[in-house]
């Protein structure tokens, strides 16, 4: 039995149907992890609400993608692994960096810092190597930018369970099956 469904837009409440609005304007769609989400409309708002706070950072728009991807990778998270992978390339990552970010590593040694900590942040609980941390802060991230992954990762996690508790339909393309990893 499956524990938590995708809210219809007519089930939905009013001011949850503006937010899907919203997707279907942004996005031509409504995605299921936030229509799964809406079950509760106090989460589905905080982790938007989160998310849009994030990006205000300091991370561009291929740092939050290289985040979602090796966070969701470490997670095992099909729907967020499709999802990111399908956005990734919207904000410029070819096929290759995709994969590679999954696996938590790049050419770009910035990059590949910034995923490597986040994926040992999520691997290790929270409790990654000081050496990763200072590899972070050396490749010209600050301690807010840190502060700002730990954020990211927390979302991702929060995204990544849901959507296994709740055995989200992936309504993206299929990621490409990462080997090696």
């Amino acid at each position: 039995m499956k524990k938590l469904n995708a809210v219809t837009y007519d089930e939905a409440p009013r001011d949850v149907q503006k937010v899907f609005d919203g997707f279907k304007k942004k996005m031509g769609m409504i995605p299921n992890l936030y229509a799964t989400t809406a079950n509760s409309p106090a989460a589905l708002s905080a982790i938007l609400q989160y998310g849009e706070t994030l990006k205000k950072g300091e991370f561009n728009a291929q740092e939050v993608e290289a985040i979602a991807l090796s966070v969701s990778q470490e997670n095992f998270c099909q729907y967020c692994l499709a999802a990111h992978t399908a956005i990734g390339k919207v904000v410029g990552l070819t096929d290759e960096e995709t994969l590679n970010l999954r696996g938590g590593r790049s050419y770009d040694p910035k990059l590949n810092a910034l995923v490597h900590l986040a994926k040992e942040i999520a691997e290790t609980r929270g409790q990654p190597l000081e050496e990763s941390i200072n590899q972070f802060i050396e490749a010209g991230y600050s301690k807010a930018a840190l502060v700002e992954l730990i954020g990211f990762v927390s979302l991702n996690v929060f995204n990544n369970y849901l959507n296994h508790i709740a055995d989200t339909q992936v309504d993206f393309p299929q990621a490409p099956e990462l080997l090696n990893v």
